[in-house]
């Protein structure tokens, strides 16, 4: 059974994250211990139903269950402090699915925990003795929640003052927080699309160039320094500039994670990103007298884990990122675009965006995909190390996470994808038309050989 993905349980409403499992995977999770699972939702139609069987399971299993409402992912992950936690949402996904998100402490499970969750749905496991099971009460963290995000962002940059932001909610949980954090930090925010509703009727919930084309015209013919917008849990954050244009996710990074980087006093300040991260990212955090370690995607935690065992003392993580996804360690150990969203105007605030970056090396950046059958990938993985190689010998290879080549003037990655039966090409480069021509022509031919 390979129920988790990269970001927890995710798929149709009817047909995979349907209310038996719900009610099997808190059974399953509830008797990891007998300890407190706080427990929310996102926006969408099938989620009342999904965490009536979530919650039935948990305390069929002998733990005790606070229901938060509808919530922000960040802010169900902040409320599991101390406790454990439930998110019912499909993050980007359209409406039609929905999706389990497991945190322990404010992190979201390891695969360790993740496999014993598995293990138990598939086995079935029994309900607890009837005089075990829990009880539930009712809790409300969100005002906690953006008190804590707001205090952390003035740490980080100078007063909103006035600053015009607007933020596209895109009818999702971003409505309830990213407006609030943003005014009590002194801005004057315009919410867009900012009532919840889950058939995303404004937007798709996945906030892209195409989603967001509305949203820019709107940015462009305002008076909006700053424009945000999110994903349908606000996990996700995408920036827009004055003229409403989106902002490189990975030029964000690179930004915040000199901030980060600049900011620390620590000996050996560490960002920790994903392998298809720009090479913008490791300049500016080296820039700044820190270094960049890369993991897996989906796996920032234990890329955050294994830097610190294995740092030596003065090591710290300041940041820790992949695409549109942010963690900021001293905040909290959880993904948070609300949180993003209010220390970047923090620090657009202190300076301007334009000046943030004009020192990032923003080359020209492409991904495309190429159609392997899943059986197919770990073969022509195989295959691509030695035919990369021989393809750019004057390459610096590295084979962790997939084949990523580093060039005199940019860098390749191919890795296959752990969703669909694809292999993913990564480059960035001044010709990065031509490099990934090559690439992909390497990548072909492994698939048909």
């Amino acid at each position: 059974m390979n129920l988790f993905g990269t970001a927890g349980i995710r798929g149709s409403a009817t047909e995979r994250v349907t209310p038996s499992l719900a009610l099997a995977v808190g059974r399953a999770a509830g008797a990891d211990s007998t300890t407190e699972f706080v427990v929310a939702r996102d926006g969408r139609e099938t989620g009342p139903a999904l965490l009536a069987a979530l919650e039935a399971g948990l305390e069929s299993a002998g733990a005790d269950v606070r229901r938060a409402g509808m919530l922000p992912t960040p802010a169900l992950a902040f409320a599991s402090r101390g406790r454990r936690g439930i998110m019912v949402t499909a993050s980007h996904n359209p409406p039609t699915d929905n999706g389990l998100k497991l945190f322990s402490d404010g992190q979201e499970y390891g695969d360790d925990a993740e496999a014993r969750i598995e293990e138990r749905v598939e086995s079935e496991s029994a309900p607890a003795n009837w005089d075990e099971w829990g009880s539930a009460e009712r809790v409300e963290p969100l005002a906690a929640y953006r008190k804590h995000v707001a205090a952390y962002a003035r740490e980080q940059g100078g007063p909103l003052g006035g600053m015009n932001i607007s933020v596209d909610c895109g009818n999702g949980m971003a409505s309830r927080a990213t407006p609030q954090v943003l005014s009590a930090l002194g801005a004057d925010v315009v919410g867009v699309n900012a009532n919840v509703d889950g058939h995303f009727p404004a937007r798709g919930s996945k906030p892209t160039p195409e989603t967001l084309s509305a949203f820019s015209t709107f940015v462009a013919d305002g008076d909006t320094e700053l424009g945000v917008a999110h994903d349908g849990d606000a996990d996700r954050v995408v920036f827009l500039d004055s003229d409403g244009d989106i902002v490189h996710e990975d030029t964000v990074v690179a930004m915040l994670a000199e901030h980060y980087t600049r900011a620390s006093d620590a000996g050996d300040p560490v960002m920790v990103t994903t392998p298809n991260a720009s090479s913008r990212i490791d300049e500016r955090v080296a820039a700044a007298g820190g270094r960049v370690e890369r993991v897996r995607l989906g796996a920032l935690h234990e890329g955050i884990r294994a830097a610190r065992e294995n740092g030596e003392e003065g090591t710290e993580v300041v940041f820790a990122a992949e695409p549109w996804k942010h963690i900021h360690p001293e905040l909290g150990p959880w993904i948070d675009g609300v949180a993003s969203a209010a220390v970047l105007a923090r620090l657009v605030a202190d300076s301007d965006l334009d000046a943030l970056r004009e020192p990032v090396n923003e080359r020209p950046y492409r991904k495309v995909s190429v159609e392997c059958p899943d059986e197919r990938k770990g073969s022509v993985m195989d295959e691509l190390e030695s035919a990369l190689g021989a393809a750019f010998p004057d390459g610096e290879r590295d084979t962790s996470h997939g084949v990523r080549v580093e060039l005199d003037d940019g860098w390749v990655l191919v890795r296959p994808s752990g969703t669909e039966p694809k292999v993913r090409v990564y480059a960035e480069s001044e010709t990065v038309d031509a490099l990934v021509e090559r690439t992909v022509d390497e990548v072909e031919a492994a698939v048909a050989a």
